[in-house]
């Protein structure tokens, strides 16, 4: 096939691509991660790019995904902020220090003459005298098992989890552990020492695979007609490269890491093993696998310790995966005695209700509004987004902007801020409707609010709020009957909840019952490698969890009809 030659201007980089190809394609082939949050299907105008040919001057504004390359082409990508990774999270109780990685010294005695005993077996010999079970049969720590034994003089230390001997050195060694949480917008990264709870350092990027799409739906389905090894490669990619940085702001060599725990969404946990997505989108939308895994962290691409353990948690069911067994975890929910509500809101929002006794979890399409996707002015929690809109009885609006820069766009922070702002103005009715007739302008700012976006913003809210509906009456309670309600996740801990309250993506009767609990899918995976008393309890909470299919509920698309009108104005003021 004829190829022409491509020139990223920005990146310094030049590329050869098949003719007739679209320019997304040959960014996403050059490993430039672009922003394409509709999946290449034209809708969403993140892709803009500006191309010439060489020799002309002038440049021109196109979409990417809808512009194929035919000829030599000059590329000026748009230069993208850095992206706010919440990597903070809320502990509810510490569990008692017994990580997964433990670190055993141990005198191998020298094999008599005339006797021919394996080096391993007298290994795993000396480890049972110890009081540590035997670990299976290694053929490349056996390999190297012999020089260390005649360089110590018999003594060395094995790095162990409950079932191999990961690691084994001489003399003095620091080790570690990692915990990834991979989220659909993006992926936080924790650095931790394995001899004492202490974190030493965190990091967080987007999610590559948002060049795929922006929600699990269009990833999942790029991967039907495409196979799974162009999304596999690239999220594995970025935990490695994640890796790499902690390894870097530690100051440390990678291989001293010697076990990873992850936790994500069931389609991110499918996709991240190479495991086809099929089973998530075809009803009756269950996972193709579940359980606990103990895998090797080589095999998935993380280049940490040659046999460094890696761990992913249990997932509960199609859409409530691993990361909400994080959170249970993080929150201590095996203990709660008080009615809780439990909501991840992202662009699939996971929604969790009871107590230690008894919980009951959904999922809702929320879609990506609340991201940055689907909005016109919508952009990720970067510089130059509008994160908070803050309202005055007089009608002036003020507002905030991440980083020392000019206002670019609107993040979900801000967007739930302005709705609700404008529906205490009267500038949005109770339907929906911008009662101005035209599209809202904040300020001087280039931030228009439209109202396909406040329609974005009526479908996201109102699936959060009828899954919540729903739940409290499987679970034959009110919503008065909740006692606290924990919010998780990056949008939940910048997003204002008198703002939800006020839209109705949080009944009004939960309000000032609401408490940000950060990052808690993140502690959870850290949770995994500090505890194996947490580990084992991911398990049983994965199992006593009841899964709710809203879709097979005959009343869901009444409720959820329902729920997308907002809160008339004096309810809001006196809720």
């Amino acid at each position: 096939m004829e190829q022409v030659q491509v020139q990223f201007v920005r990146e310094n980089r030049t590329v050869l691509a098949d003719r007739g190809i679209t320019l997304l394609a040959v960014q996403t082939e050059a490993g430039l991660r672009p922003d394409a949050p509709c999946g290449g299907q034209g809708k969403c105008g993140k892709c803009l790019v500006e191309i010439r040919s060489p020799g002309e001057t002038a440049w021109r504004e196109v979409l990417a995904c809808r512009t194929e390359v035919t000829a030599d082409l000059e590329v000026r990508t748009r230069e993208a902020g850095a992206l706010r990774v919440l990597t903070r999270g809320v502990l509810t109780e510490q569990d008692a220090w017994e990580p997964w990685l433990e670190t055993v010294e141990v005198t191998v005695p020298p094999c008599p003459a005339g006797e021919s005993t394996a080096d391993w077996d007298r290994f795993t010999g000396a480890l049972a005298e110890l009081g540590r079970g035997k670990p299976a049969t290694d053929l490349a720590l056996a390999s190297a098992l012999n020089g260390l034994l005649r360089q110590s003089g018999g003594r060395i230390t094995a790095a162990l989890d409950r079932q191999r001997a990961l690691a084994l050195w001489t003399g003095e060694k620091q080790t570690y552990m990692a915990a990834f949480d991979v989220g659909t917008t993006s992926i936080a990264g924790y650095l931790l020492r394995s001899d004492r709870p202490e974190t030493v350092a965190t990091a967080g990027e987007p999610n590559p695979q948002a060049q795929f799409g922006a929600d699990v739906i269009q990833r999942a389905n790029y991967a039907l007609e495409n196979g799974v090894e162009a999304l596999s490669s690239c999220v594995r990619g970025a935990v490695d490269e994640l890796l790499g940085e902690l390894c870097r702001q530690a100051n440390i060599p990678r291989e001293d890491v010697l076990a990873v725990s992850l936790v994500g969404n069931t389609c991110m946990h499918h996709l991240f093993l190479g495991v086809s997505p099929g089973s998530l989108v075809r009803s009756p939308y269950n996972p193709a696998v579940s359980e606990p895994l103990v895998l090797r962290a080589v095999d998935f691409g993380i280049h940490a310790a040659p046999g460094a353990a890696l761990l992913m948690l249990p997932v509960i069911a199609g859409f409530v995966g691993a990361d909400t067994v994080g959170c249970l975890l993080a929150v201590g929910w095996e203990r709660l005695e008080k009615l809780t509500l439990l909501i991840d809101i992202g662009t699939n929002g996971e929604i969790v209700l009871g107590t230690k006794d008894r919980m009951i979890a959904c999922s809702t399409a929320a879609g990506p509004a609340f991201e940055g996707a689907k909005i016109q002015c919508g952009m990720r929690g970067a510089p130059g987004a509008v994160d908070h809109v803050t309202w005055a009885p007089d009608g002036g609006l003020t507002w905030s902007v991440i980083g020392d820069q000019g206002v670019k766009g609107i993040c979900g922070s801000g967007l739930i801020d302005l709705v609700a702002a404008l529906r205490h103005t009267g500038a949005v009715d109770e339907s929906g409707r911008l009662t101005g007739g035209t599209d809202f302008r904040v300020g001087d700012t280039p931030v228009v609010l439209t109202q396909r976006d406040v329609r974005e913003v009526q479908l996201a809210k109102g699936a959060i709020s009828a899954g919540i509906r729903l739940l409290a009456q499987r679970l034959g309670v009110t919503l008065e009957d909740i006692q606290q309600v924990y919010i998780a996740g990056a949008f939940g801990s910048y997003m204002d909840p008198d703002s939800a309250c006020d839209i109705g993506l949080i009944p009004a009767q939960l309000r000032g019952k609401i408490l940000a609990v950060g990052n808690a899918a993140g502690e959870g995976a850290r949770l995994a490698l500090q505890s194996r008393a947490a580990w084992d309890r991911a398990q049983s909470l994965a199992r006593q969890t009841e899964f709710l299919e809203l879709a097979s509920l005959p009343q869901f698309q009444d409720e959820f009809v329902d729920s997308l009108e907002f809160p008339e104005l004096e309810e809001m003021k006196h809720a």
